[in-house]
């Protein structure tokens, strides 16, 4: 039987718990938009890691990203000081709009069921 939980998916849960507690402590400490972690994949290779992100306020998403990408180097160093790999990936952050689109259909739903039956 083959293993179905290999190397790349044990690092990326690891990685999803470390980076999850790091932003968390970014957002707290510079008062950075409310995001957090959803998902890390890292690559087979383990030289790269996308690491997506959700806002708790939709429109603050994007800019918070961007000075996550801009932390990424900082993360590293530091997970290079935690993790007991050879070498950390390099982190790439990403917005993940799937919750936002979510909610969105929900609302149609929503606004579907209170409008009511289509007149025959």
């Amino acid at each position: 039987m083959p293993n179905s939980f290999n190397r790349s998916d044990r690092i990326s849960a690891e990685l999803r718990r470390l980076v999850g507690t790091m932003v968390h402590e970014v957002v707290r400490d510079h008062a950075l938009p409310s995001v957090s972690v959803s998902d890390v994949e890292a690559s087979r290779e383990l030289d790269v890691a996308i690491v997506y992100v959700t806002a708790l306020i939709p429109e603050q998403g994007r800019p918070a990203v961007k000075l996550l990408n801009e932390m990424a180097k900082g993360f590293r160093r530091e997970l290079s000081r935690i993790m007991k790999l050879r070498r950390v990936p390099e982190l790439r952050f990403k917005y993940d709009d799937s919750v936002d689109k979510g909610e969105r259909i929900e609302a149609l739903l929503r606004a579907d069921k209170e409008r009511g039956p289509a007149p025959e």
